[in-house]
Protein backbone atom coordinates (compact mmCIF):
# COMPACT_ATOMS: atom_id res chain seq x y z
CA UNK A 1 0.00 0.00 0.00
CA UNK A 2 2.97 2.22 0.52
CA UNK A 3 3.97 1.91 -3.57
CA UNK A 4 0.06 0.99 -4.54
CA UNK A 5 -3.12 3.40 -4.18
CA UNK A 6 -4.85 -0.01 -3.49
CA UNK A 7 -5.08 -2.61 -0.72
CA UNK A 8 -3.85 -6.04 -1.59
CA UNK A 9 -6.18 -7.80 0.52
CA UNK A 10 -9.84 -6.35 -0.66
CA UNK A 11 -8.44 -3.46 -3.45
CA UNK A 12 -10.02 -1.18 -1.74
CA UNK A 13 -8.52 2.94 -2.64
CA UNK A 14 -8.73 4.49 0.86
CA UNK A 15 -5.39 4.43 2.05
CA UNK A 16 -4.85 5.69 5.86
CA UNK A 17 -0.68 6.49 6.31
CA UNK A 18 -0.10 6.41 9.73
CA UNK A 19 3.61 7.94 10.59
CA UNK A 20 5.96 6.42 12.82
CA UNK A 21 6.55 8.49 15.99
CA UNK A 22 9.06 7.91 18.99
CA UNK A 23 7.77 9.27 22.24
CA UNK A 24 8.40 9.18 25.92
CA UNK A 25 9.74 5.65 27.18
CA UNK A 26 10.26 4.37 23.84
CA UNK A 27 6.32 4.80 23.27
CA UNK A 28 5.29 5.51 19.63
CA UNK A 29 5.62 3.03 16.35
CA UNK A 30 9.80 2.21 16.42
CA UNK A 31 12.56 0.41 16.91
CA UNK A 32 15.26 1.40 19.55
CA UNK A 33 18.57 0.54 18.55
CA UNK A 34 19.99 2.71 20.91
CA UNK A 35 19.40 4.15 24.36
CA UNK A 36 17.78 7.95 23.27
CA UNK A 37 14.99 8.77 21.70
CA UNK A 38 17.22 9.73 18.63
CA UNK A 39 18.56 6.28 18.09
CA UNK A 40 14.78 4.96 17.48
CA UNK A 41 13.75 4.14 13.86
CA UNK A 42 10.07 5.28 12.94
CA UNK A 43 7.62 2.36 11.62
CA UNK A 44 5.00 3.63 9.35
CA UNK A 45 1.55 2.02 9.09
CA UNK A 46 -0.75 2.11 5.87
CA UNK A 47 -4.09 1.11 6.82
CA UNK A 48 -6.77 0.63 4.47
CA UNK A 49 -9.76 2.21 5.73
CA UNK A 50 -12.26 -0.63 3.78
CA UNK A 51 -11.34 -3.62 5.34
CA UNK A 52 -8.52 -2.61 8.07
CA UNK A 53 -5.53 -4.66 6.47
CA UNK A 54 -2.49 -2.95 7.53
CA UNK A 55 1.25 -2.60 6.50
CA UNK A 56 4.36 -1.13 8.44
CA UNK A 57 7.18 -0.16 6.49
CA UNK A 58 10.67 1.19 7.36
CA UNK A 59 12.29 4.18 5.55
CA UNK A 60 14.72 2.90 3.26
CA UNK A 61 17.30 5.37 4.82
CA UNK A 62 17.17 3.33 8.28
CA UNK A 63 17.69 0.33 6.96
CA UNK A 64 21.51 0.62 6.94
CA UNK A 65 21.17 1.48 10.77
CA UNK A 66 18.83 -1.77 11.31
CA UNK A 67 21.27 -3.84 9.69
CA UNK A 68 24.26 -2.68 11.58
CA UNK A 69 22.87 -3.09 14.72
CA UNK A 70 21.25 -6.29 14.25
CA UNK A 71 24.64 -8.11 12.67
CA UNK A 72 26.23 -6.74 15.78
CA UNK A 73 23.36 -8.55 18.28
Amino acid sequence: MKNNVSCPKCGGTEIIKIPGKAGAYGSGNNIMIGMTIFSAILVNRYVCSDCGYSEEWIDTKDLEKLKKYYASN
